[in-house]
């Protein structure tokens, strides 16, 4: 099941619970992955909140919505680059993306398996993937009032099982939003105080788990016309040598 766009734009950016949560799975992805020159930086499903860090830096930041969802013009007041996209095949080439944000993708999505596929073929050596899902053990996936209360959440070990099917080796876990997801003043005034005791015990759940996971490259092994025969069989010894022809003496008639 997806949520819509105008809900989701709505949430993040017209609610006070929403900036909060926008702000700090930002500022998390953000120490992750500083902003560098040169890289491209994918989000797909609702990453774009994530995204604004990157655009100055990045030499190309795309926004992929799936066509469930719905798509919206983003940034506002800039050249857009959000684009709408089917949800397991996606207008990138191979191997272009340096680093990619899935939020709000992965756990309303009816065909994860391949999602993750297409994930793994648009990454390049080296890249890397954040998956931003809402986690079984926290409070905001039994909410309605927040998108993360849609779709199927995950423990670390769930997710960390799933992504390792599919070419991913999960390099870091964390959870965020460690504040109830309430729109009372106390709570959101209270917000950052709360992720930076979520950060000092990490056995504590939040709402939100982030996991970066790098992309699977395998070394060829040797094999073919490099494989050494320790003992070749001898049957065909011979074979394409050369074999004289003999020699016919005329005979002469009497």
């Amino acid at each position: 099941m997806h949520l819509d766009v105008l809900d989701l734009r709505n949430f993040y950016y017209r609610t006070q619970l929403g900036r909060v949560a926008q702000r700090a799975i930002r500022d998390r992805v953000v120490e992750f992955w500083p902003p560098l020159s040169g890289q491209t930086v994918v989000g797909f499903g609702f990453a774009v909140p994530l995204l604004r860090p990157y655009l100055a830096e990045a030499r190309r930041v795309i926004g992929l919505m799936p066509g469930p969802q719905g798509v919206m013009p983003w940034p506002a007041g800039m050249e857009n680059v959000s684009v709408l996209c089917e949800e397991t095949q996606w207008p990138i080439s191979t191997g272009l993306v340096d680093r990619l944000v899935m939020m709000h993708g992965l756990e309303t999505s009816d065909h994860p398996a391949a999602l993750l596929e297409e994930a793994h073929r648009v990454l390049g050596p080296g890249g890397r993937v954040l998956f931003v899902v809402p986690n079984r053990a926290g409070l905001w996936s039994r909410s309605d009032a927040t998108p993360f209360g849609v779709g199927r959440p995950y423990s670390a070990a769930q997710l960390e099982a799933l992504i390792k099917q599919h070419g991913f080796t999960p390099e870091v876990s964390r959870t965020l939003l460690h504040a109830p997801p309430s729109q009372a003043p106390f709570w959101l005034r209270t917000a950052g105080f709360w992720e930076g005791v979520g950060r000092r015990l990490p056995w504590l759940s939040g709402g939100v788990l982030m996991i970066e996971a790098s992309k699977q490259t395998y070394a060829p092994t040797r094999g073919g016309l490099g494989a050494v025969v320790r003992r070749p069989l001898r049957v065909l010894e011979g074979v394409g040598q050369p074999v004289p022809t003999p020699q016919v003496t005329p005979r002469h008639e009497s």
